[in-house]
């Protein structure tokens, strides 16, 4: 819908609102109901609850379920979060959260307390490899049930995209609920859907949320056994919940651009690096003479920078390099002192930057976990988000639900550690079997939701050992996603020391205990959290 504004501007000198006046508070209001730059009727109605769907075309991506899908993440949650005390790290004190269940589920459950208070948000998904994924949509279906209600029978290759499609779509739906006006979501994912999931998130978080769509090296090394190409990235795509209240923060200036900046004449504004006088666009192309004599014009096709008055100011402060001969063309001293502290970042994320699959290995050998997990992210690529997005003392929450080995918990630990930050985590993993069972350091893992939990206590541990920081949040509260009936009637299981007799006395604390589980991220709970 273009809209024109012929509407009246005033009556009896009170001044009327246009129908652009209208569109422009809707898309700040609904920037997901806006495709192309107009107003996409179908996503509006969806998102103001309308049951049915006007005739007509619309811009987007189109599959077998999609209105199935978009109505699962509305439909009630069924199951309880169980916490188990015995099963968490300072249980008491910390902020954390590690929820084990279905990703679906759980975020429905979370709704409640943690809605419009996330920060960040990191996802990991299946990358659909043709290799079976399994994520329920109704907590009550069988897994059998499941699968053939969405078409991923094995004897079937039909569901390629379609079942993927319906398991990302309601999920990606409860993420925005969760996103603060200032959040942002990072999705990482590989060429086979890299395109479906940007016309999802297009439809999903709105078109102009979009902020970028980074590359990262995944790997250094070359596959010289690959058919075509060698592949070498991931992708990571960035959506704000409001873009244009996004703020982030910059990246660190590296070793190698530290190591442009020296400072050859003794300067005492300090170290300084060479840059053009000449720009590529402007007005100005007329020469130059310098105190020295040297006569500079722009080269052609470009334009010069600075006005005569600037250029005088820098010639009389000694902020011209002429070459150490004094015979080079003249250019500009830029001052590390007087530059941003942080650069802007780039969607190119080499792996000298942010890690590399084989330092995601070596991320789980170092707190002795190796050889169980295949191919998880590196620390490093997840701290780079957190540097981005979130504030050291703004006790920003970070939010993973493909938790996996458990990467952003642990990178969220040691950037509280590198800064003395409070940041805090909501991580939500499946209890996936690992068959067989896998060993390390002494112990062996059946489910990927155990195996997280290890390392975060590993890394939580290995932070405090390392630590001349007291009072960080180096815990979690571990919840379980049960059945309701299992929950009222007690016949949920409980692994650990504690047995039956706990688990009886959990359920009967269930709904105090998960309000001060989920309480204490809302800040509610006097005495939790950190010091």
């Amino acid at each position: 819908m273009k809209v024109s504004d012929a509407c009246p501007r005033s009556v009896g000198g009170q001044r009327l609102e246009s129908a652009v006046d209208y569109v422009a508070k809707l898309r700040k209001a609904i920037p997901e109901a806006f495709s192309g730059g107009e107003i996409d009727f179908v996503t509006l109605r969806r998102l103001l609850g309308a049951s049915g769907e006007t005739g007509g075309g619309s811009y987007g991506l189109v599959w077998h379920g999609k209105r199935e899908a978009r109505g699962t993440a509305r439909t009630p949650a069924f199951g309880t979060l169980l916490p188990c005390p015995e099963l968490s790290v300072d249980w008491e004190r910390t902020g954390n959260l590690l929820v084990e269940g279905d990703n679906l589920e759980a975020l429905k459950l979370l709704r409640k307390s943690h809605s419009g208070k996330v920060r960040l948000i990191y996802i990991d998904p299946p990358y659909n490899t043709g290799r079976d994924f399994v994520y329920r949509d109704c907590f009550r279906d069988s897994v059998g049930r499941y699968l053939r209600m969405t078409g991923q029978d094995a004897e079937r290759s039909g569901r390629l995209h379609t079942g993927w499609l319906n398991m990302m779509y309601p999920r990606l739906e409860l993420a925005r609920t969760f996103l603060s006006g200032d959040g942002v979501i990072f999705i990482s994912i590989d060429d086979g859907e890299v395109g479906n999931l940007r016309l999802v998130c297009d439809e999903i978080f709105g078109e102009g949320n979009f902020v970028a769509n980074v590359v990262w090296q995944k790997k250094y090394t070359r596959a010289n056994d690959a058919r075509w190409f060698s592949d070498s990235h991931d992708h990571i795509l960035v959506y704000a919940r409001r873009k244009e209240a996004l703020k982030l923060s910059g990246q660190p200036r590296s070793p190698a651009q530290l190591k442009a900046y020296s400072n050859p004449d003794s300067h005492p504004k300090g170290p300084w690096k060479a840059t053009p006088l000449h720009a590529k666009s402007g007005r100005n192309t007329e020469p130059f003479t310098f105190r020295n004599g040297v006569v500079w014009a722009p080269p052609k096709g470009t334009y010069r920078r600075f006005s005569d008055a600037s250029m005088r100011h820098m010639d009389g402060m000694d902020e011209i390099w002429f070459g150490r001969d004094g015979k080079q063309v003249p250019q500009r001293k830029t001052f590390l002192s007087e530059a941003r502290e942080r650069v802007t970042p780039t969607t190119l994320w080499l792996h000298q930057e942010a890690g590399h699959n084989h330092e995601a290995n070596s991320d789980l050998k170092a707190l002795g976990l190796g050889g169980v997990f295949d191919n998880p992210k590196p620390v490093r690529l997840v701290r780079r988000m957190l540097d981005l997005a979130t504030d050291a003392d703004a006790g920003h929450i970070v939010m993973d639900f493909f938790a996996g080995s458990g990467t952003t918990a642990q990178a969220v630990i040691d950037a509280n550690e590198a800064d003395g930050g409070n940041r805090r985590f909501v991580c939500i993993q499946a209890p996936e079997p690992i068959e067989p069972a896998r060993y390390a350091g002494g112990m062996a893992f059946s489910n990927i939701s155990d195996f997280a939990a290890e390392r975060i206590a590993r890394a939580g541990r290995a932070s405090a050992a390392a630590s001349l920081r007291d009072g960080l949040d180096r815990g979690f509260r571990r919840l379980k996603l049960v059945p309701d009936t299992a929950a009222e009637t007690g016949s949920a299981s409980i692994s650990g020391p504690s047995g039956a007799a706990e688990t009886q006395a959990l359920q009967e604390q269930r709904h105090d205990r998960l309000s001060t589980a989920t309480g204490a991220l809302r800040g509610q709970e006097p005495g939790h959290g950190r010091p």
